[in-house]
């Protein structure tokens, strides 16, 4: 019996790379330290690794989804550099008026993940720096872990969202995952 085997599904600004409001050039993209280790840390423990992103950007007009490529690229090639990979990007495009199920907190973007990778959402885990994130993993049943980088701190201390963890860094929800092993 083929087992498939369990997820984490990252958002992207804010967890793995540094946060700048509508980021669409490669150029500004700059991973925080210690991401690829965290990365391949978290592969070595056998879990696939989704980036789910809402890029309201490219909704409102800002930029277009080849902009958003591009900064996918940029990422793929600073991780890369590090040693770590991801199995795949899913991007939200629409602008918060819209009336979409991808938008994070709603589930559309895991579930795109899960229908793509075969995984049991009750067995992944979703990092990220917003309430948003940690809605979206409620959501679908995943364990949820607030990181303090990006917005992390402000929905800390807002109080606006109960994650199972709050760490400071990817670093630190490596430690968490494995403590739980």
């Amino acid at each position: 019996m083929n087992v498939p085997r369990p997820f984490i599904l990252l958002d992207r600004d804010g967890t793995i790379n540094v946060e700048k409001h509508y980021l669409s050039d490669p150029d500004q993209v700059a991973l925080y330290p210690g991401t690829g280790a965290a990365l391949r840390r978290l592969r070595e423990l056998g879990y696939g690794l989704a980036v789910l992103t809402n890029q309201s950007g490219v909704g409102r007009g800002y930029f277009g989804l080849d902009a958003v490529e591009r900064v996918h690229d940029r990422l793929r090639e600073l991780l890369a550099a590090d040693g770590a990979s991801v199995d795949g990007f899913f991007i939200c495009p629409h602008s918060p008026d819209e009336d979409c199920d991808c938008r994070k907190p709603l589930p559309g973007l895991a579930k795109q993940a899960m229908e793509r990778f075969g995984f049991d959402p009750g067995q992944a885990i979703m990092i990220g720096d917003k309430a948003a994130d940690i809605g979206l993993g409620q959501a679908i049943g995943a364990a949820t872990i607030l990181v303090r980088t990006g917005w992390g701190s402000d929905a800390e201390k807002a109080k606006d969202c109960d994650p199972d963890a709050i760490v400071d860094d990817l670093a630190g929800a490596v430690r968490w995952i494995e403590a739980r092993k």
